[in-house]
Order: C-alpha cells, then sequence, then structure tokens
C-alpha cells in the first residue's frame, strides 16, 4: 500500500501536476482579462480617446484586493481586468507553495528549507509594502 502511494506520488507526477496548473492559471487569467477588456470596449469604446499628456493616478478601487472585490460586485470591466492580473501573479506564487508541498512529501529538507525561504521573501516583498 505505501509503494503503491509513494509511485503515485513521484518527481514526474509532480511535475505534470504543476505544469498543468502554470497552464491553466494561465489561460484561467487570460479569459478573465480578456472578458474584462471586452467588456470594457463595450461600455467604453465610442468615447474620446483620453488626454494621455498628464498622469492621473489610479483609485484604491484598483490597486487593492478588497477594491476590487468590491468593484466586481458591481460588475465593474476595470476591476475584471485587475482580477485577471491578480491571478495571473498568483499562479507562480501558489507554483512555488507545490513546489513546497512537493519536497516535503519527498522529505527534502534542503529544498523545504530554501522554497521557504523564497515564498517569504515574495510574500514579504508583496505585502510588506501595503497599509492594510
Amino acid at each position: 500500500m505505501k509503494q503503491e502511494s509513494k509511485a503515485i506520488i513521484d518527481d514526474k507526477n509532480i511535475e505534470i501536476f504543476i505544469g498543468r496548473f502554470l497552464r491553466l492559471g494561465t489561460l484561467v487569467s487570460c479569459g478573465v482579462a480578456l472578458v474584462g477588456g471586452l467588456l470594457y470596449l463595450v461600455s467604453n469604446g465610442m468615447q474620446q480617446m483620453p488626454d494621455y499628456g498628464t498622469f492621473h493616478g489610479e483609485e484604491a478601487g484598483y490597486t487593492s484586493l478588497p477594491g476590487i472585490i468590491k468593484g466586481l460586485s458591481s460588475g465593474s470591466a476595470r476591476e475584471i481586468i485587475q482580477l485577471g492580473v491578480c491571478i495571473l501573479i498568483a499562479t507562480p506564487i501558489l507554483r512555488i507553495v507545490l513546489s513546497l508541498i512537493s519536497f516535503m512529501l519527498e522529505k527534502d529538507k534542503m529544498y523545504v528549507v530554501i522554497t521557504l525561504i523564497v515564498l517569504c521573501i515574495i510574500l514579504t516583498s508583496m505585502f510588506g509594502g501595503l497599509k492594510v
């Protein structure tokens, strides 16, 4: 029984799973961003071209996850596009988490520590500057 479970969870199967996960995450994020882009063009496509000569910062709804979720409830196309970007950013981070799980299953302590350090650095740099 133990040999069967070990045979199911080997390096090749984990790599195949991670590869499929990355492909699925990329396709889902592209699909969400495409839907948001099409909705944006339908609702704003006939408006005049904005003035790109001056920079106008984005509102909080486009730069924070709670703002994006709040905008999704109203069906805003911009927040749908932002959700696609968030999914695209989250996909490689979840890949690192999956790698961490795979190294834990393999009981490879050195790579578990290295992967934990990489994950901590990424999460700290992502959320370190936020004022939540």
